[in-house]
C-alpha cells in the first residue's frame, strides 16, 4: 500500500467520524459516515487497524439505526392528538425518550472510543 493510498484512507475515515458526530443530531450523517467506512472496507490490502476502524464505524451506525427506529415507533401515538389526554399515550412518549436517550449515547460511547483509539492508529475492537 503507498503513503498516498494511505493518508486518502485515513482521511475517509476520518471524515467517516465526523459524520459519525453528525449522526447524533441526524441520522442523515450516519448514512454518510456509513458510505465513507464501507469505502474503506472495498480496498483490497488495506492494514488492518484501519479495516477495524471502518468496519466498527459501519458496526456502530447500523446498531444506532436500529436504536433509532425502535425508539420513533414509541412516539406514533402522538399523531393522534384526540389520544392526548389517554395516559398510555403519555407513557408511550416517555419510554419514546428514554430510548432515544440510550440510542444517543450509545453511539456518543462509540465515537469516543472509536475517535481515541484512531488517534493512536490501533484497531478499535
Amino acid at each position: 500500500m503507498t503513503q498516498d493510498n494511505l493518508i486518502r484512507l485515513r482521511r475517509s475515515i476520518a471524515i467517516s467520524y465526523v459524520f459519525m458526530f453528525f449522526a447524533l443530531f441526524t441520522v442523515i450523517g450516519g448514512i454518510f459516515a456509513y458510505w465513507f467506512a464501507r469505502r474503506v472496507t472495498q480496498v483490497e490490502d488495506v492494514e488492518v487497524w484501519l479495516q477495524a476502524q471502518a468496519l466498527w464505524v459501519m458496526r456502530n451506525i447500523t446498531i444506532y439505526l436500529i436504536l433509532v427506529c425502535f425508539a420513533a415507533l414509541w412516539f406514533i401515538p402522538l399523531i393522534f392528538f384526540y389520544w392526548d389526554s389517554a395516559l398510555w399515550v403519555t407513557g408511550c412518549t416517555v419510554a419514546g425518550v428514554v430510548f432515544s436517550l440510550i440510542a444517543f449515547l450509545f453511539l456518543l460511547n462509540a465515537w469516543l472510543k472509536g475517535i481515541s483509539r484512531f488517534f493512536k492508529n490501533k484497531a478499535v475492537f
